[in-house]
């Protein structure tokens, strides 16, 4: 399985700003990072998709599925296939042709860490299954099929901020995503700024979070309102409802830091993005003790600003600082947080990367 001759990349993401912000129709500030899911794949002639993770021990690392997307994705073992049977039966169901594929998947994405790892497998994988049956999909569609399979896969009602950003990286810049129309802005990202990604220790898994709920929490208050989505209610509406009052400054948040980053104003990004960790610790309550002593320890160290970043729960926290100031910051603030907490945070200094496309030659 490992005699492939097409390589497709999708990278994961970091979202600056505007989290549950997505599924409420709202706005989003992400950009691509330089971590990335490789798939390596040769089309076959029969009708079965196999794929092996490079990633997963040997009695793991296989998973099998019909491509014409008739297996239940809940029934695939081991666990990350389910994924990959998402994607086939997305794919399937917009058109695809039954056309089997081998490939080989690898990532240096953590997983669980909130950077979107499952969204860049299903990105890859899904370009590697539209070229083995001369297939495509205009980017927002794929993004929506990649969406549809990992709700599929996982049944969690995520929204499309992370297959979206896959697709639609830009280098150099953050993405401005319009979770109802889908329009993507791209805003540059200042030459002078550097994107420190730290992982607090914790893993999460939103199966096991309370992301449902908070999502049918946020429908709840809309409906009382009388609006489509959240991103349509005033902060006098919802100034009692701490959830809905969450979503509606973080959407404020996202727009203000958009033009703070267009402008190349860190302090004023910097102090957004606080701003926006102390609403999701406060008022829609995802964070953890743990996060939120990275979050301080990077503050202190002398970022320009911090949050939790992804749905919460655990995983990553994402701050700015200066370029020339990073590796100290980052150095800093891991010492701060060991001091405090006993565990040992991954630190990633990201910068903004192209989207999902295939490779010329193969990864090293």
């Amino acid at each position: 399985m490992t005699d492939v001759d097409r390589w497709f990349r999708a990278p994961g993401r970091v979202n600056l700003i505007g989290d549950h912000t997505d599924y409420n129709e709202g706005f989003v500030l992400p950009l691509a990072v330089d971590l990335e899911c490789v798939v390596g794949s040769r089309p076959t002639g029969g009708g079965v998709v196999r794929v092996r993770s490079l990633d997963r021990d040997a009695a793991e690392a296989d998973a099998e599925m019909r491509a014409d997307g008739s297996d239940d994705p809940a029934a695939i073992a081991p666990d990350w296939g389910r994924y990959a049977a998402g994607v086939v039966r997305a794919l399937a169901e917009r058109g695809r042709p039954a056309a089997g594929i081998d490939a080989v998947v690898a990532s240096a994405l953590p997983i669980g860490a909130g950077l979107a790892s499952s969204a860049a497998l299903e990105v890859a994988l899904a370009l590697a299954l539209c070229d083995a049956a001369d297939f495509s999909l205009p980017p927002v569609e794929l993004a929506l099929a990649c969406q549809e399979a990992e709700q599929i896969a996982t049944g969690v009602p995520c929204g499309i901020m992370d297959q979206l950003s896959s697709i639609a990286g830009e280098r150099d810049h953050a993405l401005l995503i319009d979770c109802r129309s889908l329009e993507v802005q791209s805003v540059a990202f200042p030459s002078e700024l550097t994107v420190i990604v730290m992982h607090c220790g914790l893993s999460r898994a939103l199966t096991d979070s309370a992301y449902a709920q908070r999502r049918k929490e946020c429908e709840q208050v809309a409906q009382r309102l009388g609006v489509r989505a959240l991103r349509d209610a005033s902060l006098e509406q919802v100034a009692d409802e701490p959830r809905a009052r969450h979503v509606v400054t973080e959407n404020t948040r996202v727009l203000d830091a958009t033009r703070a980053l267009a402008d190349g104003d860190a302090e004023s990004l910097g102090r957004l993005l606080s701003e926006s960790h102390r609403s999701l610790r406060d008022d829609f309550q995802v964070s953890t003790p743990e996060l939120d002593a990275l979050v301080a320890a990077l503050e202190g160290a002398g970022a320009f600003g911090a949050r939790l970043t992804g749905a919460g729960f655990g995983g990553c926290v994402v701050a700015l600082a200066r370029r020339g100031e990073a590796d100290r910051v980052a150095e800093d603030a891991a010492a701060r947080y060991r001091g405090e907490i006993d565990l040992e945070p991954m630190t990633f200094l990201c910068s903004a990367e192209a989207g999902a496309g295939p490779l010329l030659t193969a990864p090293a």
